[in-house]
């Protein structure tokens, strides 16, 4: 069982607005880091939360669809060739990162005869997505074309934010601001973006008009080296299916790569690596039964786990049907990522849709 605490979700984008100088999204790509974006967008919205940000067109009808009418729904990946109208039929916005994306929402607008709004965003450092300086200075230099596309938001994305002291987080605040006033004179009311998750806990400097908080929404540390100042929102809870005692020393799951003596005891657990544990709990996995450490033996299977429960002090049939729970306030997201020297966001987006999610209720201040 994977319980999600929406209050918990709710008390983190609340914080971040707080913090921030000026406005804060919502970050709801994969399906909200794999948490449910259909039942989490609506909680984000009931306690103020008007913008949204997804990676694709797909993501953003669906988005379109459990988000009430009054949301701005961003789409990162801006739109593939021949989707511009599709956009358009869902009162989408697009962040156009190259000309030629540019170029094709000029000339669906001109079509249109109407100047459907999109936004528009630089590479200052992250190299991945946006306009080169050049191709920016290009698309000012051409009033007709940046009108065209009628950008309402100036955007750039921070690469080393989770590292406060890294020189390339000033690097790209001067760079963005250099290139956004630029854009500023010829579009003085468009609005500017710049910080993620960490980038927000960076400073007022790295806020201007937009934060895009989403790893820090589902209780993601938004700066590794300091305590981590966001709720915890997820704990995953795994069920006994068997216990048995060994008879006699015994080899446990494949290749035979474990082995205990006569008189362990092991329990075996509903989940396995096509639930994402391979990523979630590491080579040597460990859980909480009521408090009592407990370690998993032997390799993962792709359905089940199994863990040495010899130290816990009921009876076998008393453990049947009761849980180990991998992720919870002792095996936190952080403590996992650490551990296994992985991203948060490989923790939360690895966990399968097999895995049941229980929402605990979130308030409305809607």
């Amino acid at each position: 069982m994977l319980t999600i605490d929406l209050s918990a979700i709710q008390a983190n984008w609340l914080r971040i607005s707080s913090l921030s100088r000026g406005s804060a999204a919502g970050v709801i790509k994969a399906n909200a880091y794999g948490l449910g974006a259909a039942t989490i967008g609506p909680a984000l919205y009931s306690v103020g939360c008007r913008e949204f940000f997804v990676a694709t067109l797909d993501e953003a009808l669906a988005a379109r669809a459990f988000l009430p009418a009054g949301s701005f729904i961003y789409v990162l990946g801006g739109p593939r060739f021949g989707e511009e109208q599709e956009f358009i039929n869902a009162n989408l916005i697009p962040v156009l990162c190259s000309l030629a994306q540019i170029k094709g929402w000029a000339k669906q607008n001109q079509l249109q005869n109407y100047p459907y709004p999109s936004a528009v965003k630089i590479n200052t450092g992250m190299t991945r997505f946006g306009l080169d300086i050049c191709e920016l200075k290009s698309l000012c230099d051409d009033t007709d074309l940046i009108k065209a596309i009628s950008p309402v938001l100036f955007m750039s994305h921070l690469a080393c934010a989770d590292d406060s002291l890294h020189r390339l987080n000033s690097d790209q605040e001067k760079m963005f601001a250099d290139c956004a006033s630029y854009v500023k004179r010829i579009l003085p009311d468009i609005r500017l973006s710049l910080a993620n998750s960490s980038g927000v806990f960076l400073g007022n400097r790295w806020h201007y008009d937009l934060v895009r908080p989403g790893a820090a929404l589902y209780g993601i540390n938004p700066q590794p080296a300091h305590s981590n100042p966001m709720k915890s929102v997820v704990s995953l809870t795994l069920p006994i299916i068997q216990v048995r005692t060994l008879e006699c020393d015994a080899s446990l799951g494949y290749a035979a790569e474990a082995c205990l003596p006569k008189g362990r005891r092991v329990a075996v657990v509903a989940g396995g690596y096509a639930d994402g544990l391979h990523r979630t709990l590491g080579k040597q996995p460990e859980g909480d039964f009521c408090g009592q450490r407990v370690k998993a033996i032997g390799r993962i299977s792709m359905d089940v786990t199994i863990f040495d429960v010899t130290e816990l002090q009921l009876p076998n049939e008393q453990l049947l049907g009761k849980s180990i729970e991998v992720i919870n306030e002792h095996f936190t997201l952080e403590y996992l990522s650490s551990k296994n020297q992985l991203l948060g966001y490989e923790v939360l987006t690895s966990l399968g849709t097999r895995l049941k999610r229980r929402y605990l209720p979130g308030g409305n201040h809607g």
